[in-house]
């Protein structure tokens, strides 16, 4: 079977993979559940390829990130759910009904004002399914990562005026949580389980920061992971043309050395 720019061949090519005693064992032997890790996994390739600003990988992931898609669609198509034509025709009529902008006679032109049609129109869409969610924040996936859950959270509470208007405020009960953790470390017998739930009260709150400067807790995050794994490589570089390893210097020299790292940058 030959490669093609046509998307019909690629749900050919998932079709043979899935077909029972010609298929895929591997393929097969997968469901709805055992896929979606590597859904996840492949929708974090594609911010890390846009985020190293590679664009020849991130048409890779993109790839993979597609073939998921057509992974699931193949699935729901054999038990007669849905398929994916199904799912091209579901996206192409939502966007055309969250641009009224676009599509239709609504004169809304900037972006905040954009914002708040597409969050009107997608809350009358799920009142009109009516899956049973009520309240403020009804309709936030619990499935989501930890730091984008918080995030939404937020700022669906933000929006009925549940909100600091100042992130000197925010930065206060940051202070606050770390207080509280210090209690919790200053007692003669910590709890862990009370010192892990007050961590978490501070993780809350700096996603909460992050909001109001209008930074991606996600995906500072992550820039902050790739800083911190540039310097210490640095480190060990610094200790290898020295003739030594981490693990037989001290934390006081290391420290130096992350310095030196941090200050070459």
């Amino acid at each position: 079977m030959d490669p093609s720019r046509n998307i019909e061949r690629l749900l050919e090519i998932m079709a043979a993979l899935r077909s029972p005693k010609t298929g895929c064992p591997w393929d097969l032997a997968q469901d709805f559940s055992t896929v979606a890790p590597y859904t996840l996994e492949e929708a974090y390739e594609v911010a890390d390829a846009i985020a190293r600003d590679d664009l020849a990988d991130l048409k890779d992931e993109l790839g993979d990130l597609l073939l998921q898609v057509v992974f699931h669609a193949r699935m729901a198509e054999e038990r007669g759910a849905f398929d994916f034509g199904d799912v091209v025709q579901a996206i192409t009529e939502k966007l055309i009904r969250r641009h009224p902008h676009v599509f239709s006679d609504e004169t809304s032109r900037t972006p905040r004002a954009v914002e708040g049609l597409w969050e009107r129109i997608k809350a009358e869409e799920k009142a009109a399914t009516n899956t049973g969610q009520t309240g403020a924040l009804a309709g936030i996936s619990v499935a989501l990562p930890a730091l984008s859950r918080a995030l939404k959270l937020q700022a669906k509470a933000s929006r009925v005026g549940f909100d600091w208007n100042d992130p000197r405020a925010v930065l206060r009960k940051i202070r606050e949580e770390t207080d509280e953790i210090e209690a919790e470390l200053d007692r003669a017998e910590m709890n862990k389980a009370a010192t892990g739930g007050e961590v978490g009260d501070l993780l809350f709150a700096v996603v909460n920061l992050a909001r109001h400067l209008d930074a991606d807790p996600e995906t500072v995050l992550r820039q902050t992971n790739l800083k911190f794994e540039r310097r210490f490589a640095a480190i060990e570089r610094a200790l290898a043309a020295r003739g030594k390893v981490p693990q037989e210097v001290s934390l006081a020299e290391m420290d130096t050395l992350w310095n030196e790292a941090k200050a070459a940058e």
